[in-house]
């Protein structure tokens, strides 16, 4: 069972991202602030979920969370200031979009670059423990998949309304064979990997 929360005292929003693996396309990135006797049966971290569910609960996140947001970094600016400060970049543009400023944020992974001047606390594999980040691993999963979809017609043969831009082995063929679209990410190098890849994810 996950956690509604890391500390009882302040407000308090949890951040995660999606998409910091791809080939092609932004990193997006949430941040949500639930109530405090949030619970869930289901809400977990969205690698763990079928993407039925996963949309299933975003209606619910966003009918039930407090304050919730999404944002992006693109592919030009993931080549310019790496993907890791790119990451950090769409969770600090998600914070600033929320109408209600947390005093207090959880954070998935083990790095972060702090937020003016609120605290936070970085939790491996947080989106597993609190539901707070397993809610905002969820919006910037989805929305991020929207994006990829809502791209993938103009360049069909990358098949990312499927693979939504991640190194499937099918992906990085298309790359070897056709070259690098307006959306891939260019410092991102492209190899054959020894054994297989999701083809769907």
């Amino acid at each position: 069972m996950l956690l509604a929360r890391y500390q009882h005292e302040f407000i308090e929003a949890g951040c995660d991202e999606a998409g910091r693996g791809c080939l092609a396309g932004p990193v997006f990135a949430a941040a949500v602030i639930l109530p405090h006797d949030f619970d869930h049966d289901i809400l977990n971290d969205s690698k763990q979920l079928v993407e039925e569910i996963r949309y299933k609960l975003r209606v619910e996140i966003e009918q039930k969370a407090i304050a919730y947001a999404v944002a992006s970094v693109d592919n030009i600016e993931i080549d310019e200031i790496n993907i890791l400060n790119a990451s950090f970049l769409a969770m600090h543009r998600a914070i600033d979009k929320l109408h209600l400023k947390p005093q207090f944020l959880i954070i998935d992974g083990n790095r972060f670059n702090k937020y003016g001047s609120t605290p936070h606390q970085c939790i491996v594999e947080g989106d597993a423990k609190y539901f707070s980040i397993a809610a905002a691993s969820i919006l910037a999963k989805t929305y991020r998949d929207d994006y990829m979809k809502q791209i993938a017609g103009e360049h069909p043969e990358y098949n990312w309304h499927t693979n939504k831009g991640y190194p499937t082995i099918t992906h990085r063929e298309t790359v070897l064979k056709m070259g690098y679209t307006p959306y891939h990410r260019r410092t991102f190098k492209v190899t054959m990997p020894i054994g297989q890849v999701n083809e769907e994810v």
